[in-house]
């Protein structure tokens, strides 16, 4: 069994000790806020205190749906049969889980008469020793006697998507196997940023009535702070090192990892964007394993444009509305039916280079580590006859769920399970083996099945040898 102080534990700290409610200078909030919207989503956040520079960070969702079979099952009359999985899912089917076969017709009661469209059901009886894999027995398989106690199971294909419903006990059994997955963390490292300047006298300056020159100087180095820090929240690489600092020895430094290097989830477009393409971002967004409350679209300059320009004229079902979110940002609110995408331009994407880009963020779905609290501090200067002031901060920003998809409009797709966009009856030529594409139409060309929504696949088979050799496209739906 699992408590829930054992999956606040998982959770990288977060338990009610811990989880607590953002407390920030509302002033360097609203600083420039326009110039560096992801620092101030970031401040915005859910703020979690650690007592490490290192952080174990697990991005818990929902437990997976679905998982595919890794090989081929051949029809057998046996009791029970090894379903074959990719090792990643072999613990997700746990002994007296039912599973739904998707796609493979069960029989009647009579174990004699095939039942189209309603769908074999399989019970998992334990785990086989040397593979690991479920052995699994059918509820409504075939028969070779009507009489017969026990059904065997037909033909599952290799990619066969199975669905995980609720287990089925026996009438004595109270003991079953607990549901979570312990996930594999990610190391987090916090990076201490510093200024040395005069902050709260600049922010006081409006009734001390500071001299111009002053309020300028801290003004732009307030500025540079701010928008050198979001662009390392955007951008920064991961790395922890050691420095000789003199009179101390030995320290380590730590520079943390950027949002763009966390996304799991990646859509690789181009062309224009129409309404389709549009209400595909959002189903995509809204109906995973993890859904959030609300979508957040920082984006680039040329990406907002090209949401823009969209014709919505056919689709008048769709608002498009300007108004205050819950972070005191003025956004522009696309209504669709599976919920409200709020749009915000990043300046820094467009500094960064990624101005075609676009981060689809789950505004309740982002953590804020802080290793040591923001605070300024005063210190006299040895020898001089000056006072240092100046603020440090210590913290990271990190994703939860799954649900987060960044928008690659440049061509530079870095996840292995990158989703292209296709909007076309014919079937791609020449696309590499393993990509995935996301349907904006029917696309009879890769398969008669194939429809608007669905994700397919593409491995390649090559028959002969020689010159006379020819390659196949093999396509496969995921979803």
């Amino acid at each position: 069994m699992n408590t829930i102080s054992n999956v606040a534990e998982l959770s990288g700290g977060i338990n009610p000790g811990n989880l607590i409610e953002t407390d920030i200078d509302e002033q360097l909030f609203r600083f420039n806020s326009d110039d560096t919207p992801l620092m101030n989503l970031m401040l915005r956040a859910k703020r979690v205190k650690v007592n490490s520079p290192e952080v174990d960070h697990y991005m818990i969702d929902e437990p997976a749906a679905n998982f595919r079979t890794a090989e081929a099952l051949s029809p057998s009359s046996a009791q029970q049969s090894v379903l074959p999985l990719e090792a990643n899912d072999q613990n997700l089917a746990r002994p007296f889980t039912t599973l739904l076969v998707n796609g493979v017709d069960g029989f009647a009661p009579d174990g004699l008469t095939p039942t189209p469209g309603k769908w074999l059901m399989l019970f998992v009886t334990g785990q086989d020793a040397s593979t690991n894999n479920p052995v699994v027995r059918a509820v409504n398989g075939p028969k070779r006697n009507q009489s017969d106690e026990f059904c065997g199971i037909p033909a599952i294909p290799a990619g066969t998507s199975l669905t995980i419903l609720a287990n089925s006990l026996y009438e004595t059994q109270k003991e079953v196997d607990p549901d979570l997955i312990v996930p594999q963390p990610s190391r987090v490292y916090l990076q201490k940023r510093g200024m040395n300047q005069v902050v709260s006298d600049y922010f006081e300056s409006q009734r001390k009535r500071l001299p111009f020159s002053k309020a300028v100087i801290a003004e732009q180095a307030i500025a540079n702070f701010k928008v050198r820090g979001n662009r390392t929240l955007w951008a920064g690489r991961p790395g922890k090192m050691k420095i000789n600092v003199p009179k101390m020895g030995l320290q380590y430094v730590y520079t943390t990892e950027g949002l763009r290097w966390q996304f799991k989830r990646e859509l690789a477009h181009s062309g224009a964007w129409t309404v389709e393409k549009l209400i595909s971002l959002a189903k995509m967004f809204f109906t995973g394993e993890d859904v959030p409350k609300t979508a957040l679209l920082l984006a680039g300059k040329n990406l907002l444009e090209a949401l823009q320009c969209i014709d919505y004229s056919k689709h008048p079902e769709i608002q498009i509305s300007q108004r205050q979110n819950t972070l005191g940002w003025s956004v522009t609110c696309i209504h669709t039916v599976f919920g409200d995408i709020e749009i915000k331009r990043e300046p820094t994407l467009d500094r960064l280079g990624w101005a075609n880009c676009g981060a689809l963020i789950g505004e309740d779905r982002v953590v804020h580590y802080v290793y040591s609290t923001e605070h300024s501090f005063s210190d006299r200067v040895d020898g001089e006859e000056a006072t240092r002031n100046g603020i440090l901060i210590w913290d990271a920003i990190a994703l939860k769920g799954s649900c987060h998809i960044w928008i690659e409009g440049d061509g530079n797709e870095l996840s292995e399970s990158v989703l292209r966009m296709w909007d076309s009856e014919q079937a791609p030529q020449g696309a590499d083996e393993g990509s995935r594409f996301l349907l904006i139409r029917d696309c009879p060309g890769m398969n008669p099945d194939a429809k608007a929504g669905q994700i397919w696949t593409v491995t390649r088979t090559i028959t002969g040898s020689g010159p006379s050799a020819t390659e196949t496209d093999i396509w496969t739906r995921l979803d």
